[in-house]
């Protein structure tokens, strides 16, 4: 009930700023502001993820040819400097505006404002047991990770992060995370 409650209140205050750089990205890259993404929930639920795009079209198909320039280990995926990212995109992802349209997810349940962040299928895959008890809490907007150098940490590091969140979690320790991210945000450490 609070996600929802809290999550529609937030996706009301953004929705000028989803508006303003929904049409940007339409002027600047063409095509749909929006990216939908399959990801996974908790207990494996498999959801679709809504953002703001950041990326030139057909980035999926070009996946492939950018594989050997991945700078982070682990299942995971991710270049600081992505060649695949149109104009707006690196600003978008820097400053976390791409990922308010996952206030959707809030509201309509599939995801929460705190919890760990939804994996991709193909990162899930790969999960030992250990990696496999993050979704075994709801997923979210925001998460330890996020308030802790984002793709700045080691992957084994982050999954630590995870699951001290899933053995420690309060309704208070979410009111800290939620109190942190937003300067976590403004100093865009590990945002990319």
């Amino acid at each position: 009930m609070t996600d929802v409650i809290v999550g529609s209140l937030f996706l009301i205050v953004s929705a000028p700023i989803v508006t303003v750089a929904a049409v940007a990205i339409m002027c600047v890259a063409g095509g749909s502001p929006f990216f939908t993404q399959e990801r996974v929930g908790m207990h494996g639920r498999r959801f679709k993820m809504y953002k703001l795009r950041t990326m030139v079209n057909g980035a999926d198909a070009m996946r492939q040819s950018v594989m050997h320039l991945n700078e982070v280990d682990g299942p995971v995926f991710k270049i600081r400097n992505d060649p695949r990212l149109h104009p707006l995109g690196r600003f978008l992802r820097r400053t976390s505006i791409d990922e308010l349209p996952n206030l959707i997810n809030v509201v309509c349940g599939e995801m929460s404002l705190v919890g760990p962040r939804p994996a991709l299928p193909c990162e899930v895959e790969h999960y030992d047991a250990f990696a496999e008890r993050r979704l075994s809490v709801p997923q979210g907007l925001t998460c330890l990770w996020q308030i802790n150098g984002r793709s700045g940490v080691s992957f084994e590091h982050w999954m630590e992060l995870d699951n001290r969140y899933v053995d420690t979690w309060t309704p208070w320790s979410d009111l800290l995370i939620i109190a942190k991210t937003v300067p976590a945000v403004l100093r865009r450490n590990g945002a990319h």
